[in-house]
């Protein structure tokens, strides 16, 4: 699978799976499970959490799914890239570190590879970003970064970054029925060489029943959420993190990451999705 070079060094794979909504029903527990397991078996290498997904419980997902993995040799620990976040409460100089360490018991494992904060609260940002560069010191995350930052956030948290790790990556919300990141925030990461992570690069399922991209995806043969989701990881500098647990959809979004989309269906999809030629709100979901 492609992958996008890290700031830090390092590189993420441009296609991921999102755990957003799984870990809230034991009932379902075995099925997310079974997802993450066959995920990882299709080749997903990227998988995202936060502590705040099922109050814990999709990380406790995600922890066996990895267990299980490893025991069974499907794939190596230092292939994967595990992702999660800290809650914004959470993120003051000492409650950074110890809300990582109870991820990392969820999670099962000795490493986070990207540790973001999932929101800006109330907390001073260089607060929790020292506590991040003492996470990377000690080996307990790899890299550390952010999550719904827009510009502004981003140009502050610049200011206090300081001679540790800059920030590795800003996950947000971006997909062909929301741009508005393209307007300014995507080029100021671009500038820096720093990821962009799409959450919700297909608004949340919506646009698979949608009428225009529909037709456009038939012509290429294939369906309009591989469309959308190929659009999105078709632009420099993002990688996408889809929530899929059915097999159909996991298999879907896959061979989407494949896709190579030309000119002119970039062209037609502006056509049906705008770019942006103002500066909007940030989205959040």
């Amino acid at each position: 699978m492609r992958t996008l070079p890290l700031p830090t060094g390092g590189e993420m794979p441009v296609l991921g799976l999102g755990t957003w909504r799984m870990g809230e029903d034991a009932t379902r527990r075995a099925a997310e499970v079974a997802a993450v397991r066959e995920a990882i078996g299709l080749g997903y290498r990227l998988i995202d959490t936060a502590e705040m997904y099922g109050e814990g419980g999709a990380e406790t997902v995600v922890g066996q799914a990895v267990a299980e993995a490893l025991r069974a040799g499907d794939v190596q620990r230092e292939d994967l890239f595990i992702v999660s976040k800290v809650y914004p409460h959470n993120a003051s100089r000492r409650g950074t570190g110890q809300a990582c360490e109870r991820s990392l018991a969820r999670l099962g494992l000795e490493r986070i590879d990207l540790y973001l904060l999932h929101w800006r609260g109330n907390h001073p940002l260089a607060h929790t970003v020292e506590a991040m560069h003492e996470l990377v010191a000690a080996g307990r995350i790899g890299h550390w970064g952010v999550s719904n930052f827009d510009t502004d956030d981003m140009q502050a948290l610049a200011q206090v970054v300081g001679q540790g790790p800059a920030c590795a990556a800003n996950q947000v919300y971006l997909s062909l029925g929301e741009r508005g990141p393209e307007f300014d925030l995507l080029p100021w990461q671009r500038e820096r060489g720093m990821p962009l992570m799409a959450y919700s690069p297909i608004d949340q399922g919506a646009l698979a029943g949608d009428e225009a991209l529909g037709a456009l995806a038939a012509e290429l043969g294939v369906s309009a959420a591989q469309l959308a989701l190929a659009a999105v990881i078709a632009r420099p500098g993002v990688a996408a993190i889809p929530k899929a647990v059915r097999s159909a959809h996991l298999k879907e979004n896959r061979a989407a990451a494949e896709l190579q989309l030309d000119a002119t269906t970039l062209a037609a999809l502006d056509r049906i999705y705008p770019v942006p030629k103002r500066k909007t709100p940030l989205a959040m979901i």
